[in-house]
């Protein structure tokens, strides 16, 4: 009787923990949001979108990547364009030498409004470091929260940053997320995701913007200070004119 329990009830235990365990690991998570925002589509695209009057685009072709960025003022019109290994400045057509730490600032500076648009598809990248935090609801809604950190290598300038998602249980969609960013100061963030779409098969979001109480607060209780109404809105993060071309 033993041996019968051993042999037949055994493997289901088993095989309950291994579902388990696949359910909360948050490799799996996030695979499984990359693919409802966009997946593969994203490996070989061409998406161009307005920010605060600044004309971003990002180009993905199986591994290698182009931003550009087209912006005026009393200069006249600077393009700065950057790829996995170089980056160039031109003003209205002419190029202009550019220091190293400027380059790197600029830089930085295209790559945080591209990873923002462009989320959560840069969240496999090698130097990204997620963990299963748990489970919680929001607005009657259920979520897991997944933190993400950043080794130092291949993390960029920010790879002290630390970031907080939000993904819906079941839609396996982004729906807000928390930040801690260490420039100009440092501070902290919590956004909301609205006016949601698809373009040409990958999801967008605008966002409500929310500013954190301090440095100090775990990313991961910003869910409970934004249900009890703790969490000043301070602007929106707004996308227009998006447009996304499936590259060949």
């Amino acid at each position: 009787m033993i041996k019968f329990w051993i042999r037949n009830i055994l493997p289901v235990f088993l095989v309950f923990l291994t579902s388990c365990t696949i359910e909360y690991d948050a490799q799996r998570i996030v695979d499984k949001t990359i693919a409802k925002h966009g997946g593969e589509l994203y490996k070989h695209s061409r998406t161009s979108f307005t920010f605060r009057n600044i004309e971003y685009t990002a180009e993905y072709d199986w591994g290698k990547f182009m931003y550009r960025r087209k912006m005026q003022d009393s200069l006249g019109i600077i393009v700065d364009k950057m790829t996995n290994d170089s980056f160039v400045r031109t003003i209205d057509g002419d190029t202009v030498n550019v220091s190293d730490e400027k380059a790197a600032n600029y830089s930085s500076s295209i790559n945080s409004v591209i990873y923002f648009a462009l989320l959560p598809y840069k969240l496999n990248d090698p130097a990204v470091i997620k963990e299963y935090l748990g489970q919680t609801t929001i607005k009657d809604e259920p979520y897991y929260e997944i933190m993400v950190n950043f080794k130092q290598e291949g993390g960029g300038e920010d790879h002290e940053d630390t970031f907080v998602y939000w993904i819906h249980r079941e839609n396996y969609t982004m729906d807000y997320l928390a930040y801690r960013f260490h420039v100009n100061d440092g501070g902290t963030r919590f956004r909301e995701a609205y006016n949601v779409r698809t373009v040409n098969g990958i999801r967008f979001a605008d966002y409500h913007n929310y500013g954190g109480p301090d440095m100090e607060t775990p990313l991961q209780t910003y869910d409970e200070l934004f249900k009890n109404g703790e969490l000043e809105k301070v602007s929106e993060i707004n996308l227009k004119n998006v447009e996304v071309e499936i590259l060949n």
